[in-house]
């Protein structure tokens, strides 16, 4: 295995609106949303009824298949509401913050073996933040893993910069890999030139060079330890990793993150302090006619004003609605505000401009057409086409032949931007995945 990757394929998608290294303001919420629907792969079970008083730290949920699993509040408060959606399907768990807080204590004791690290983890609601691979579900207490993988960094578009956000949590990330390596080895994926991260120690360290997606801790496993049928390999965010490490170190769950306030639409770009489930409306002011984005524009899920921060959400994006078609469209021999990925358009002579990009498909979906241009922005030693194809059809034999095992929907996102046809690929690739869980798993 080489000790660096130097990836060539993938775009990076030139839209403007990146974060400013500044902390704008630090939000001290209201009300904060416990939401189940964050983590895939969970059946929640309540544990609280509306008027019960909780600490930072008190378990609010339970996994319904694996009680033992538990997810818990990050504020204490008092459960104001308990949101249902159709067939009474469990949304979201209201807190209302009280404005001195107290915390579940969980010791300072570091875990001794790996029986106690995973006991910390599922007391402190921090299990869930484990990804396993494949399938991209929360991974199994009883189920052994080959290794642990982490990016340190991420690449998509407009994407926080984790040297800024967690530059200053590089103890607690330490005291999270010292932990995680009771139960398996773990690698951890840092930018070429990275100078916060490069000295962490009991760990891997691979350095990773090249456009979106280098940074996707998938890419990184294709590329280090590809994983085979019947091999399972967890992930978690850096994100995550500091959350557990400051657990360890303090006693004390603290899910506080800077959230990059990002996109073309943003009135005031930059980083704001807030915990997970804050309300998009105290994050930033959003005008009207424009789409908010938990996440980046490529993976990330839209939360509308009215929404609130995901679990794993460091960055919120905020676009225009792309209502205004244009004369000619794609016929015009010249459209200098639009990018292209291929030399449609002559974007790939301004390689360094970025874009006021907006919601617009530019046209609607069509046939299916075979291009090159999926296996160029893959870097990955899978078919894609040939993937996708499968998972269309159903083919769970030749999903496995042809990569099903090392992606999940978001080492594929680049390919619903290239797409000439307009599909959802992603949507495809999650489709084809479910069926492997309904199937195999």
């Amino acid at each position: 295995m080489s000790n660096n990757l130097d990836l060539k394929k993938g775009l990076d998608v030139p839209v403007k609106g990146a974060a400013a290294p500044e902390v704008i303001k630090t939000v001290v919420p209201d009300i904060v949303a416990v939401k189940p629907t964050d983590f895939k792969g969970l059946v929640p079970r309540l544990l609280v009824k509306e008027g019960d008083t909780v600490k930072a730290g008190s378990p609010v949920m339970a996994d319904k298949m694996r009680p033992e699993i538990l997810f818990t509040s990050p504020v204490s408060g008092t459960v104001q509401q308990v949101v249902r959606g159709e067939k009474r399907k469990l949304l979201a768990v209201l807190v209302k913050a009280d404005s001195k807080q107290e915390f579940v204590d969980f010791g300072t004791k570091a875990p001794a073996n790996e029986a106690d690290v995973k006991e910390l983890l599922l007391k402190s609601g921090l299990w869930g933040t484990l990804v396993q691979r494949p399938y991209g579900v929360m991974a199994n207490p009883q189920d052994k893993p080959k290794a642990f993988f982490i990016s340190s960094f991420c690449t998509a578009p407009l994407a926080a910069d984790f040297e800024f956000a967690l530059g200053d949590s590089v103890k607690d990330i330490q005291a999270g890999i010292d932990a995680l390596a009771k139960i398996a080895p773990v690698y951890v994926g840092v930018k070429k030139g990275s100078k916060a991260f490069a000295q962490l120690q009991n760990a891997t360290l691979y350095t990773v060079s090249g456009p979106h997606p280098a940074g996707n801790v998938g890419v990184q496993i294709s590329h280090v330890a590809p994983i085979q049928k019947g091999e399972t390999v967890w992930t978690l965010t850096l994100l995550s990793l500091a959350a557990i490490g400051h657990v360890i170190n303090t006693g004390k769950l603290e899910l506080a993150r800077k959230v990059a306030v990002t996109g073309p639409a943003a009135e005031k770009t930059g980083y704001v302090v807030a915990l997970p489930g804050t309300p998009v409306k105290e994050l930033t002011s959003v005008a009207e006619g424009v789409r908010v984005i938990g996440g980046n524009v490529l993976t990330g899920e839209i939360l509308g004003v009215n929404g609130y921060l995901g679990f794993f959400q460091n960055q919120i994006t905020l676009l225009r609605e792309g209502y205004d078609r244009e004369w000619f469209g794609w016929a015009k021999p010249f459209r200098p505000k639009v990018h292209s990925s291929s030399w449609c358009y002559f974007s790939w002579l301004t390689p360094k401009k970025k874009y006021d990009m907006d919601t617009n498909l530019h046209g609607g979906p069509r046939a299916f057409v075979e291009t090159k241009c999926f296996e160029d922005v893959t870097p990955m030693d899978i078919f894609p086409i040939y993937l996708i194809k499968a998972c269309l059809a159903g083919d769970i034999e030749k999903m496995e032949k042809f990569g099903i095992y090392e992606v999940l929907p978001e080492d594929l996102a680049l390919c619903d931007y290239v797409d000439p046809s307009k599909n959802e690929i992603q949507a495809i690739i999650q489709k084809g995945k479910d069926l492997m869980i309904k199937e195999m798993a």
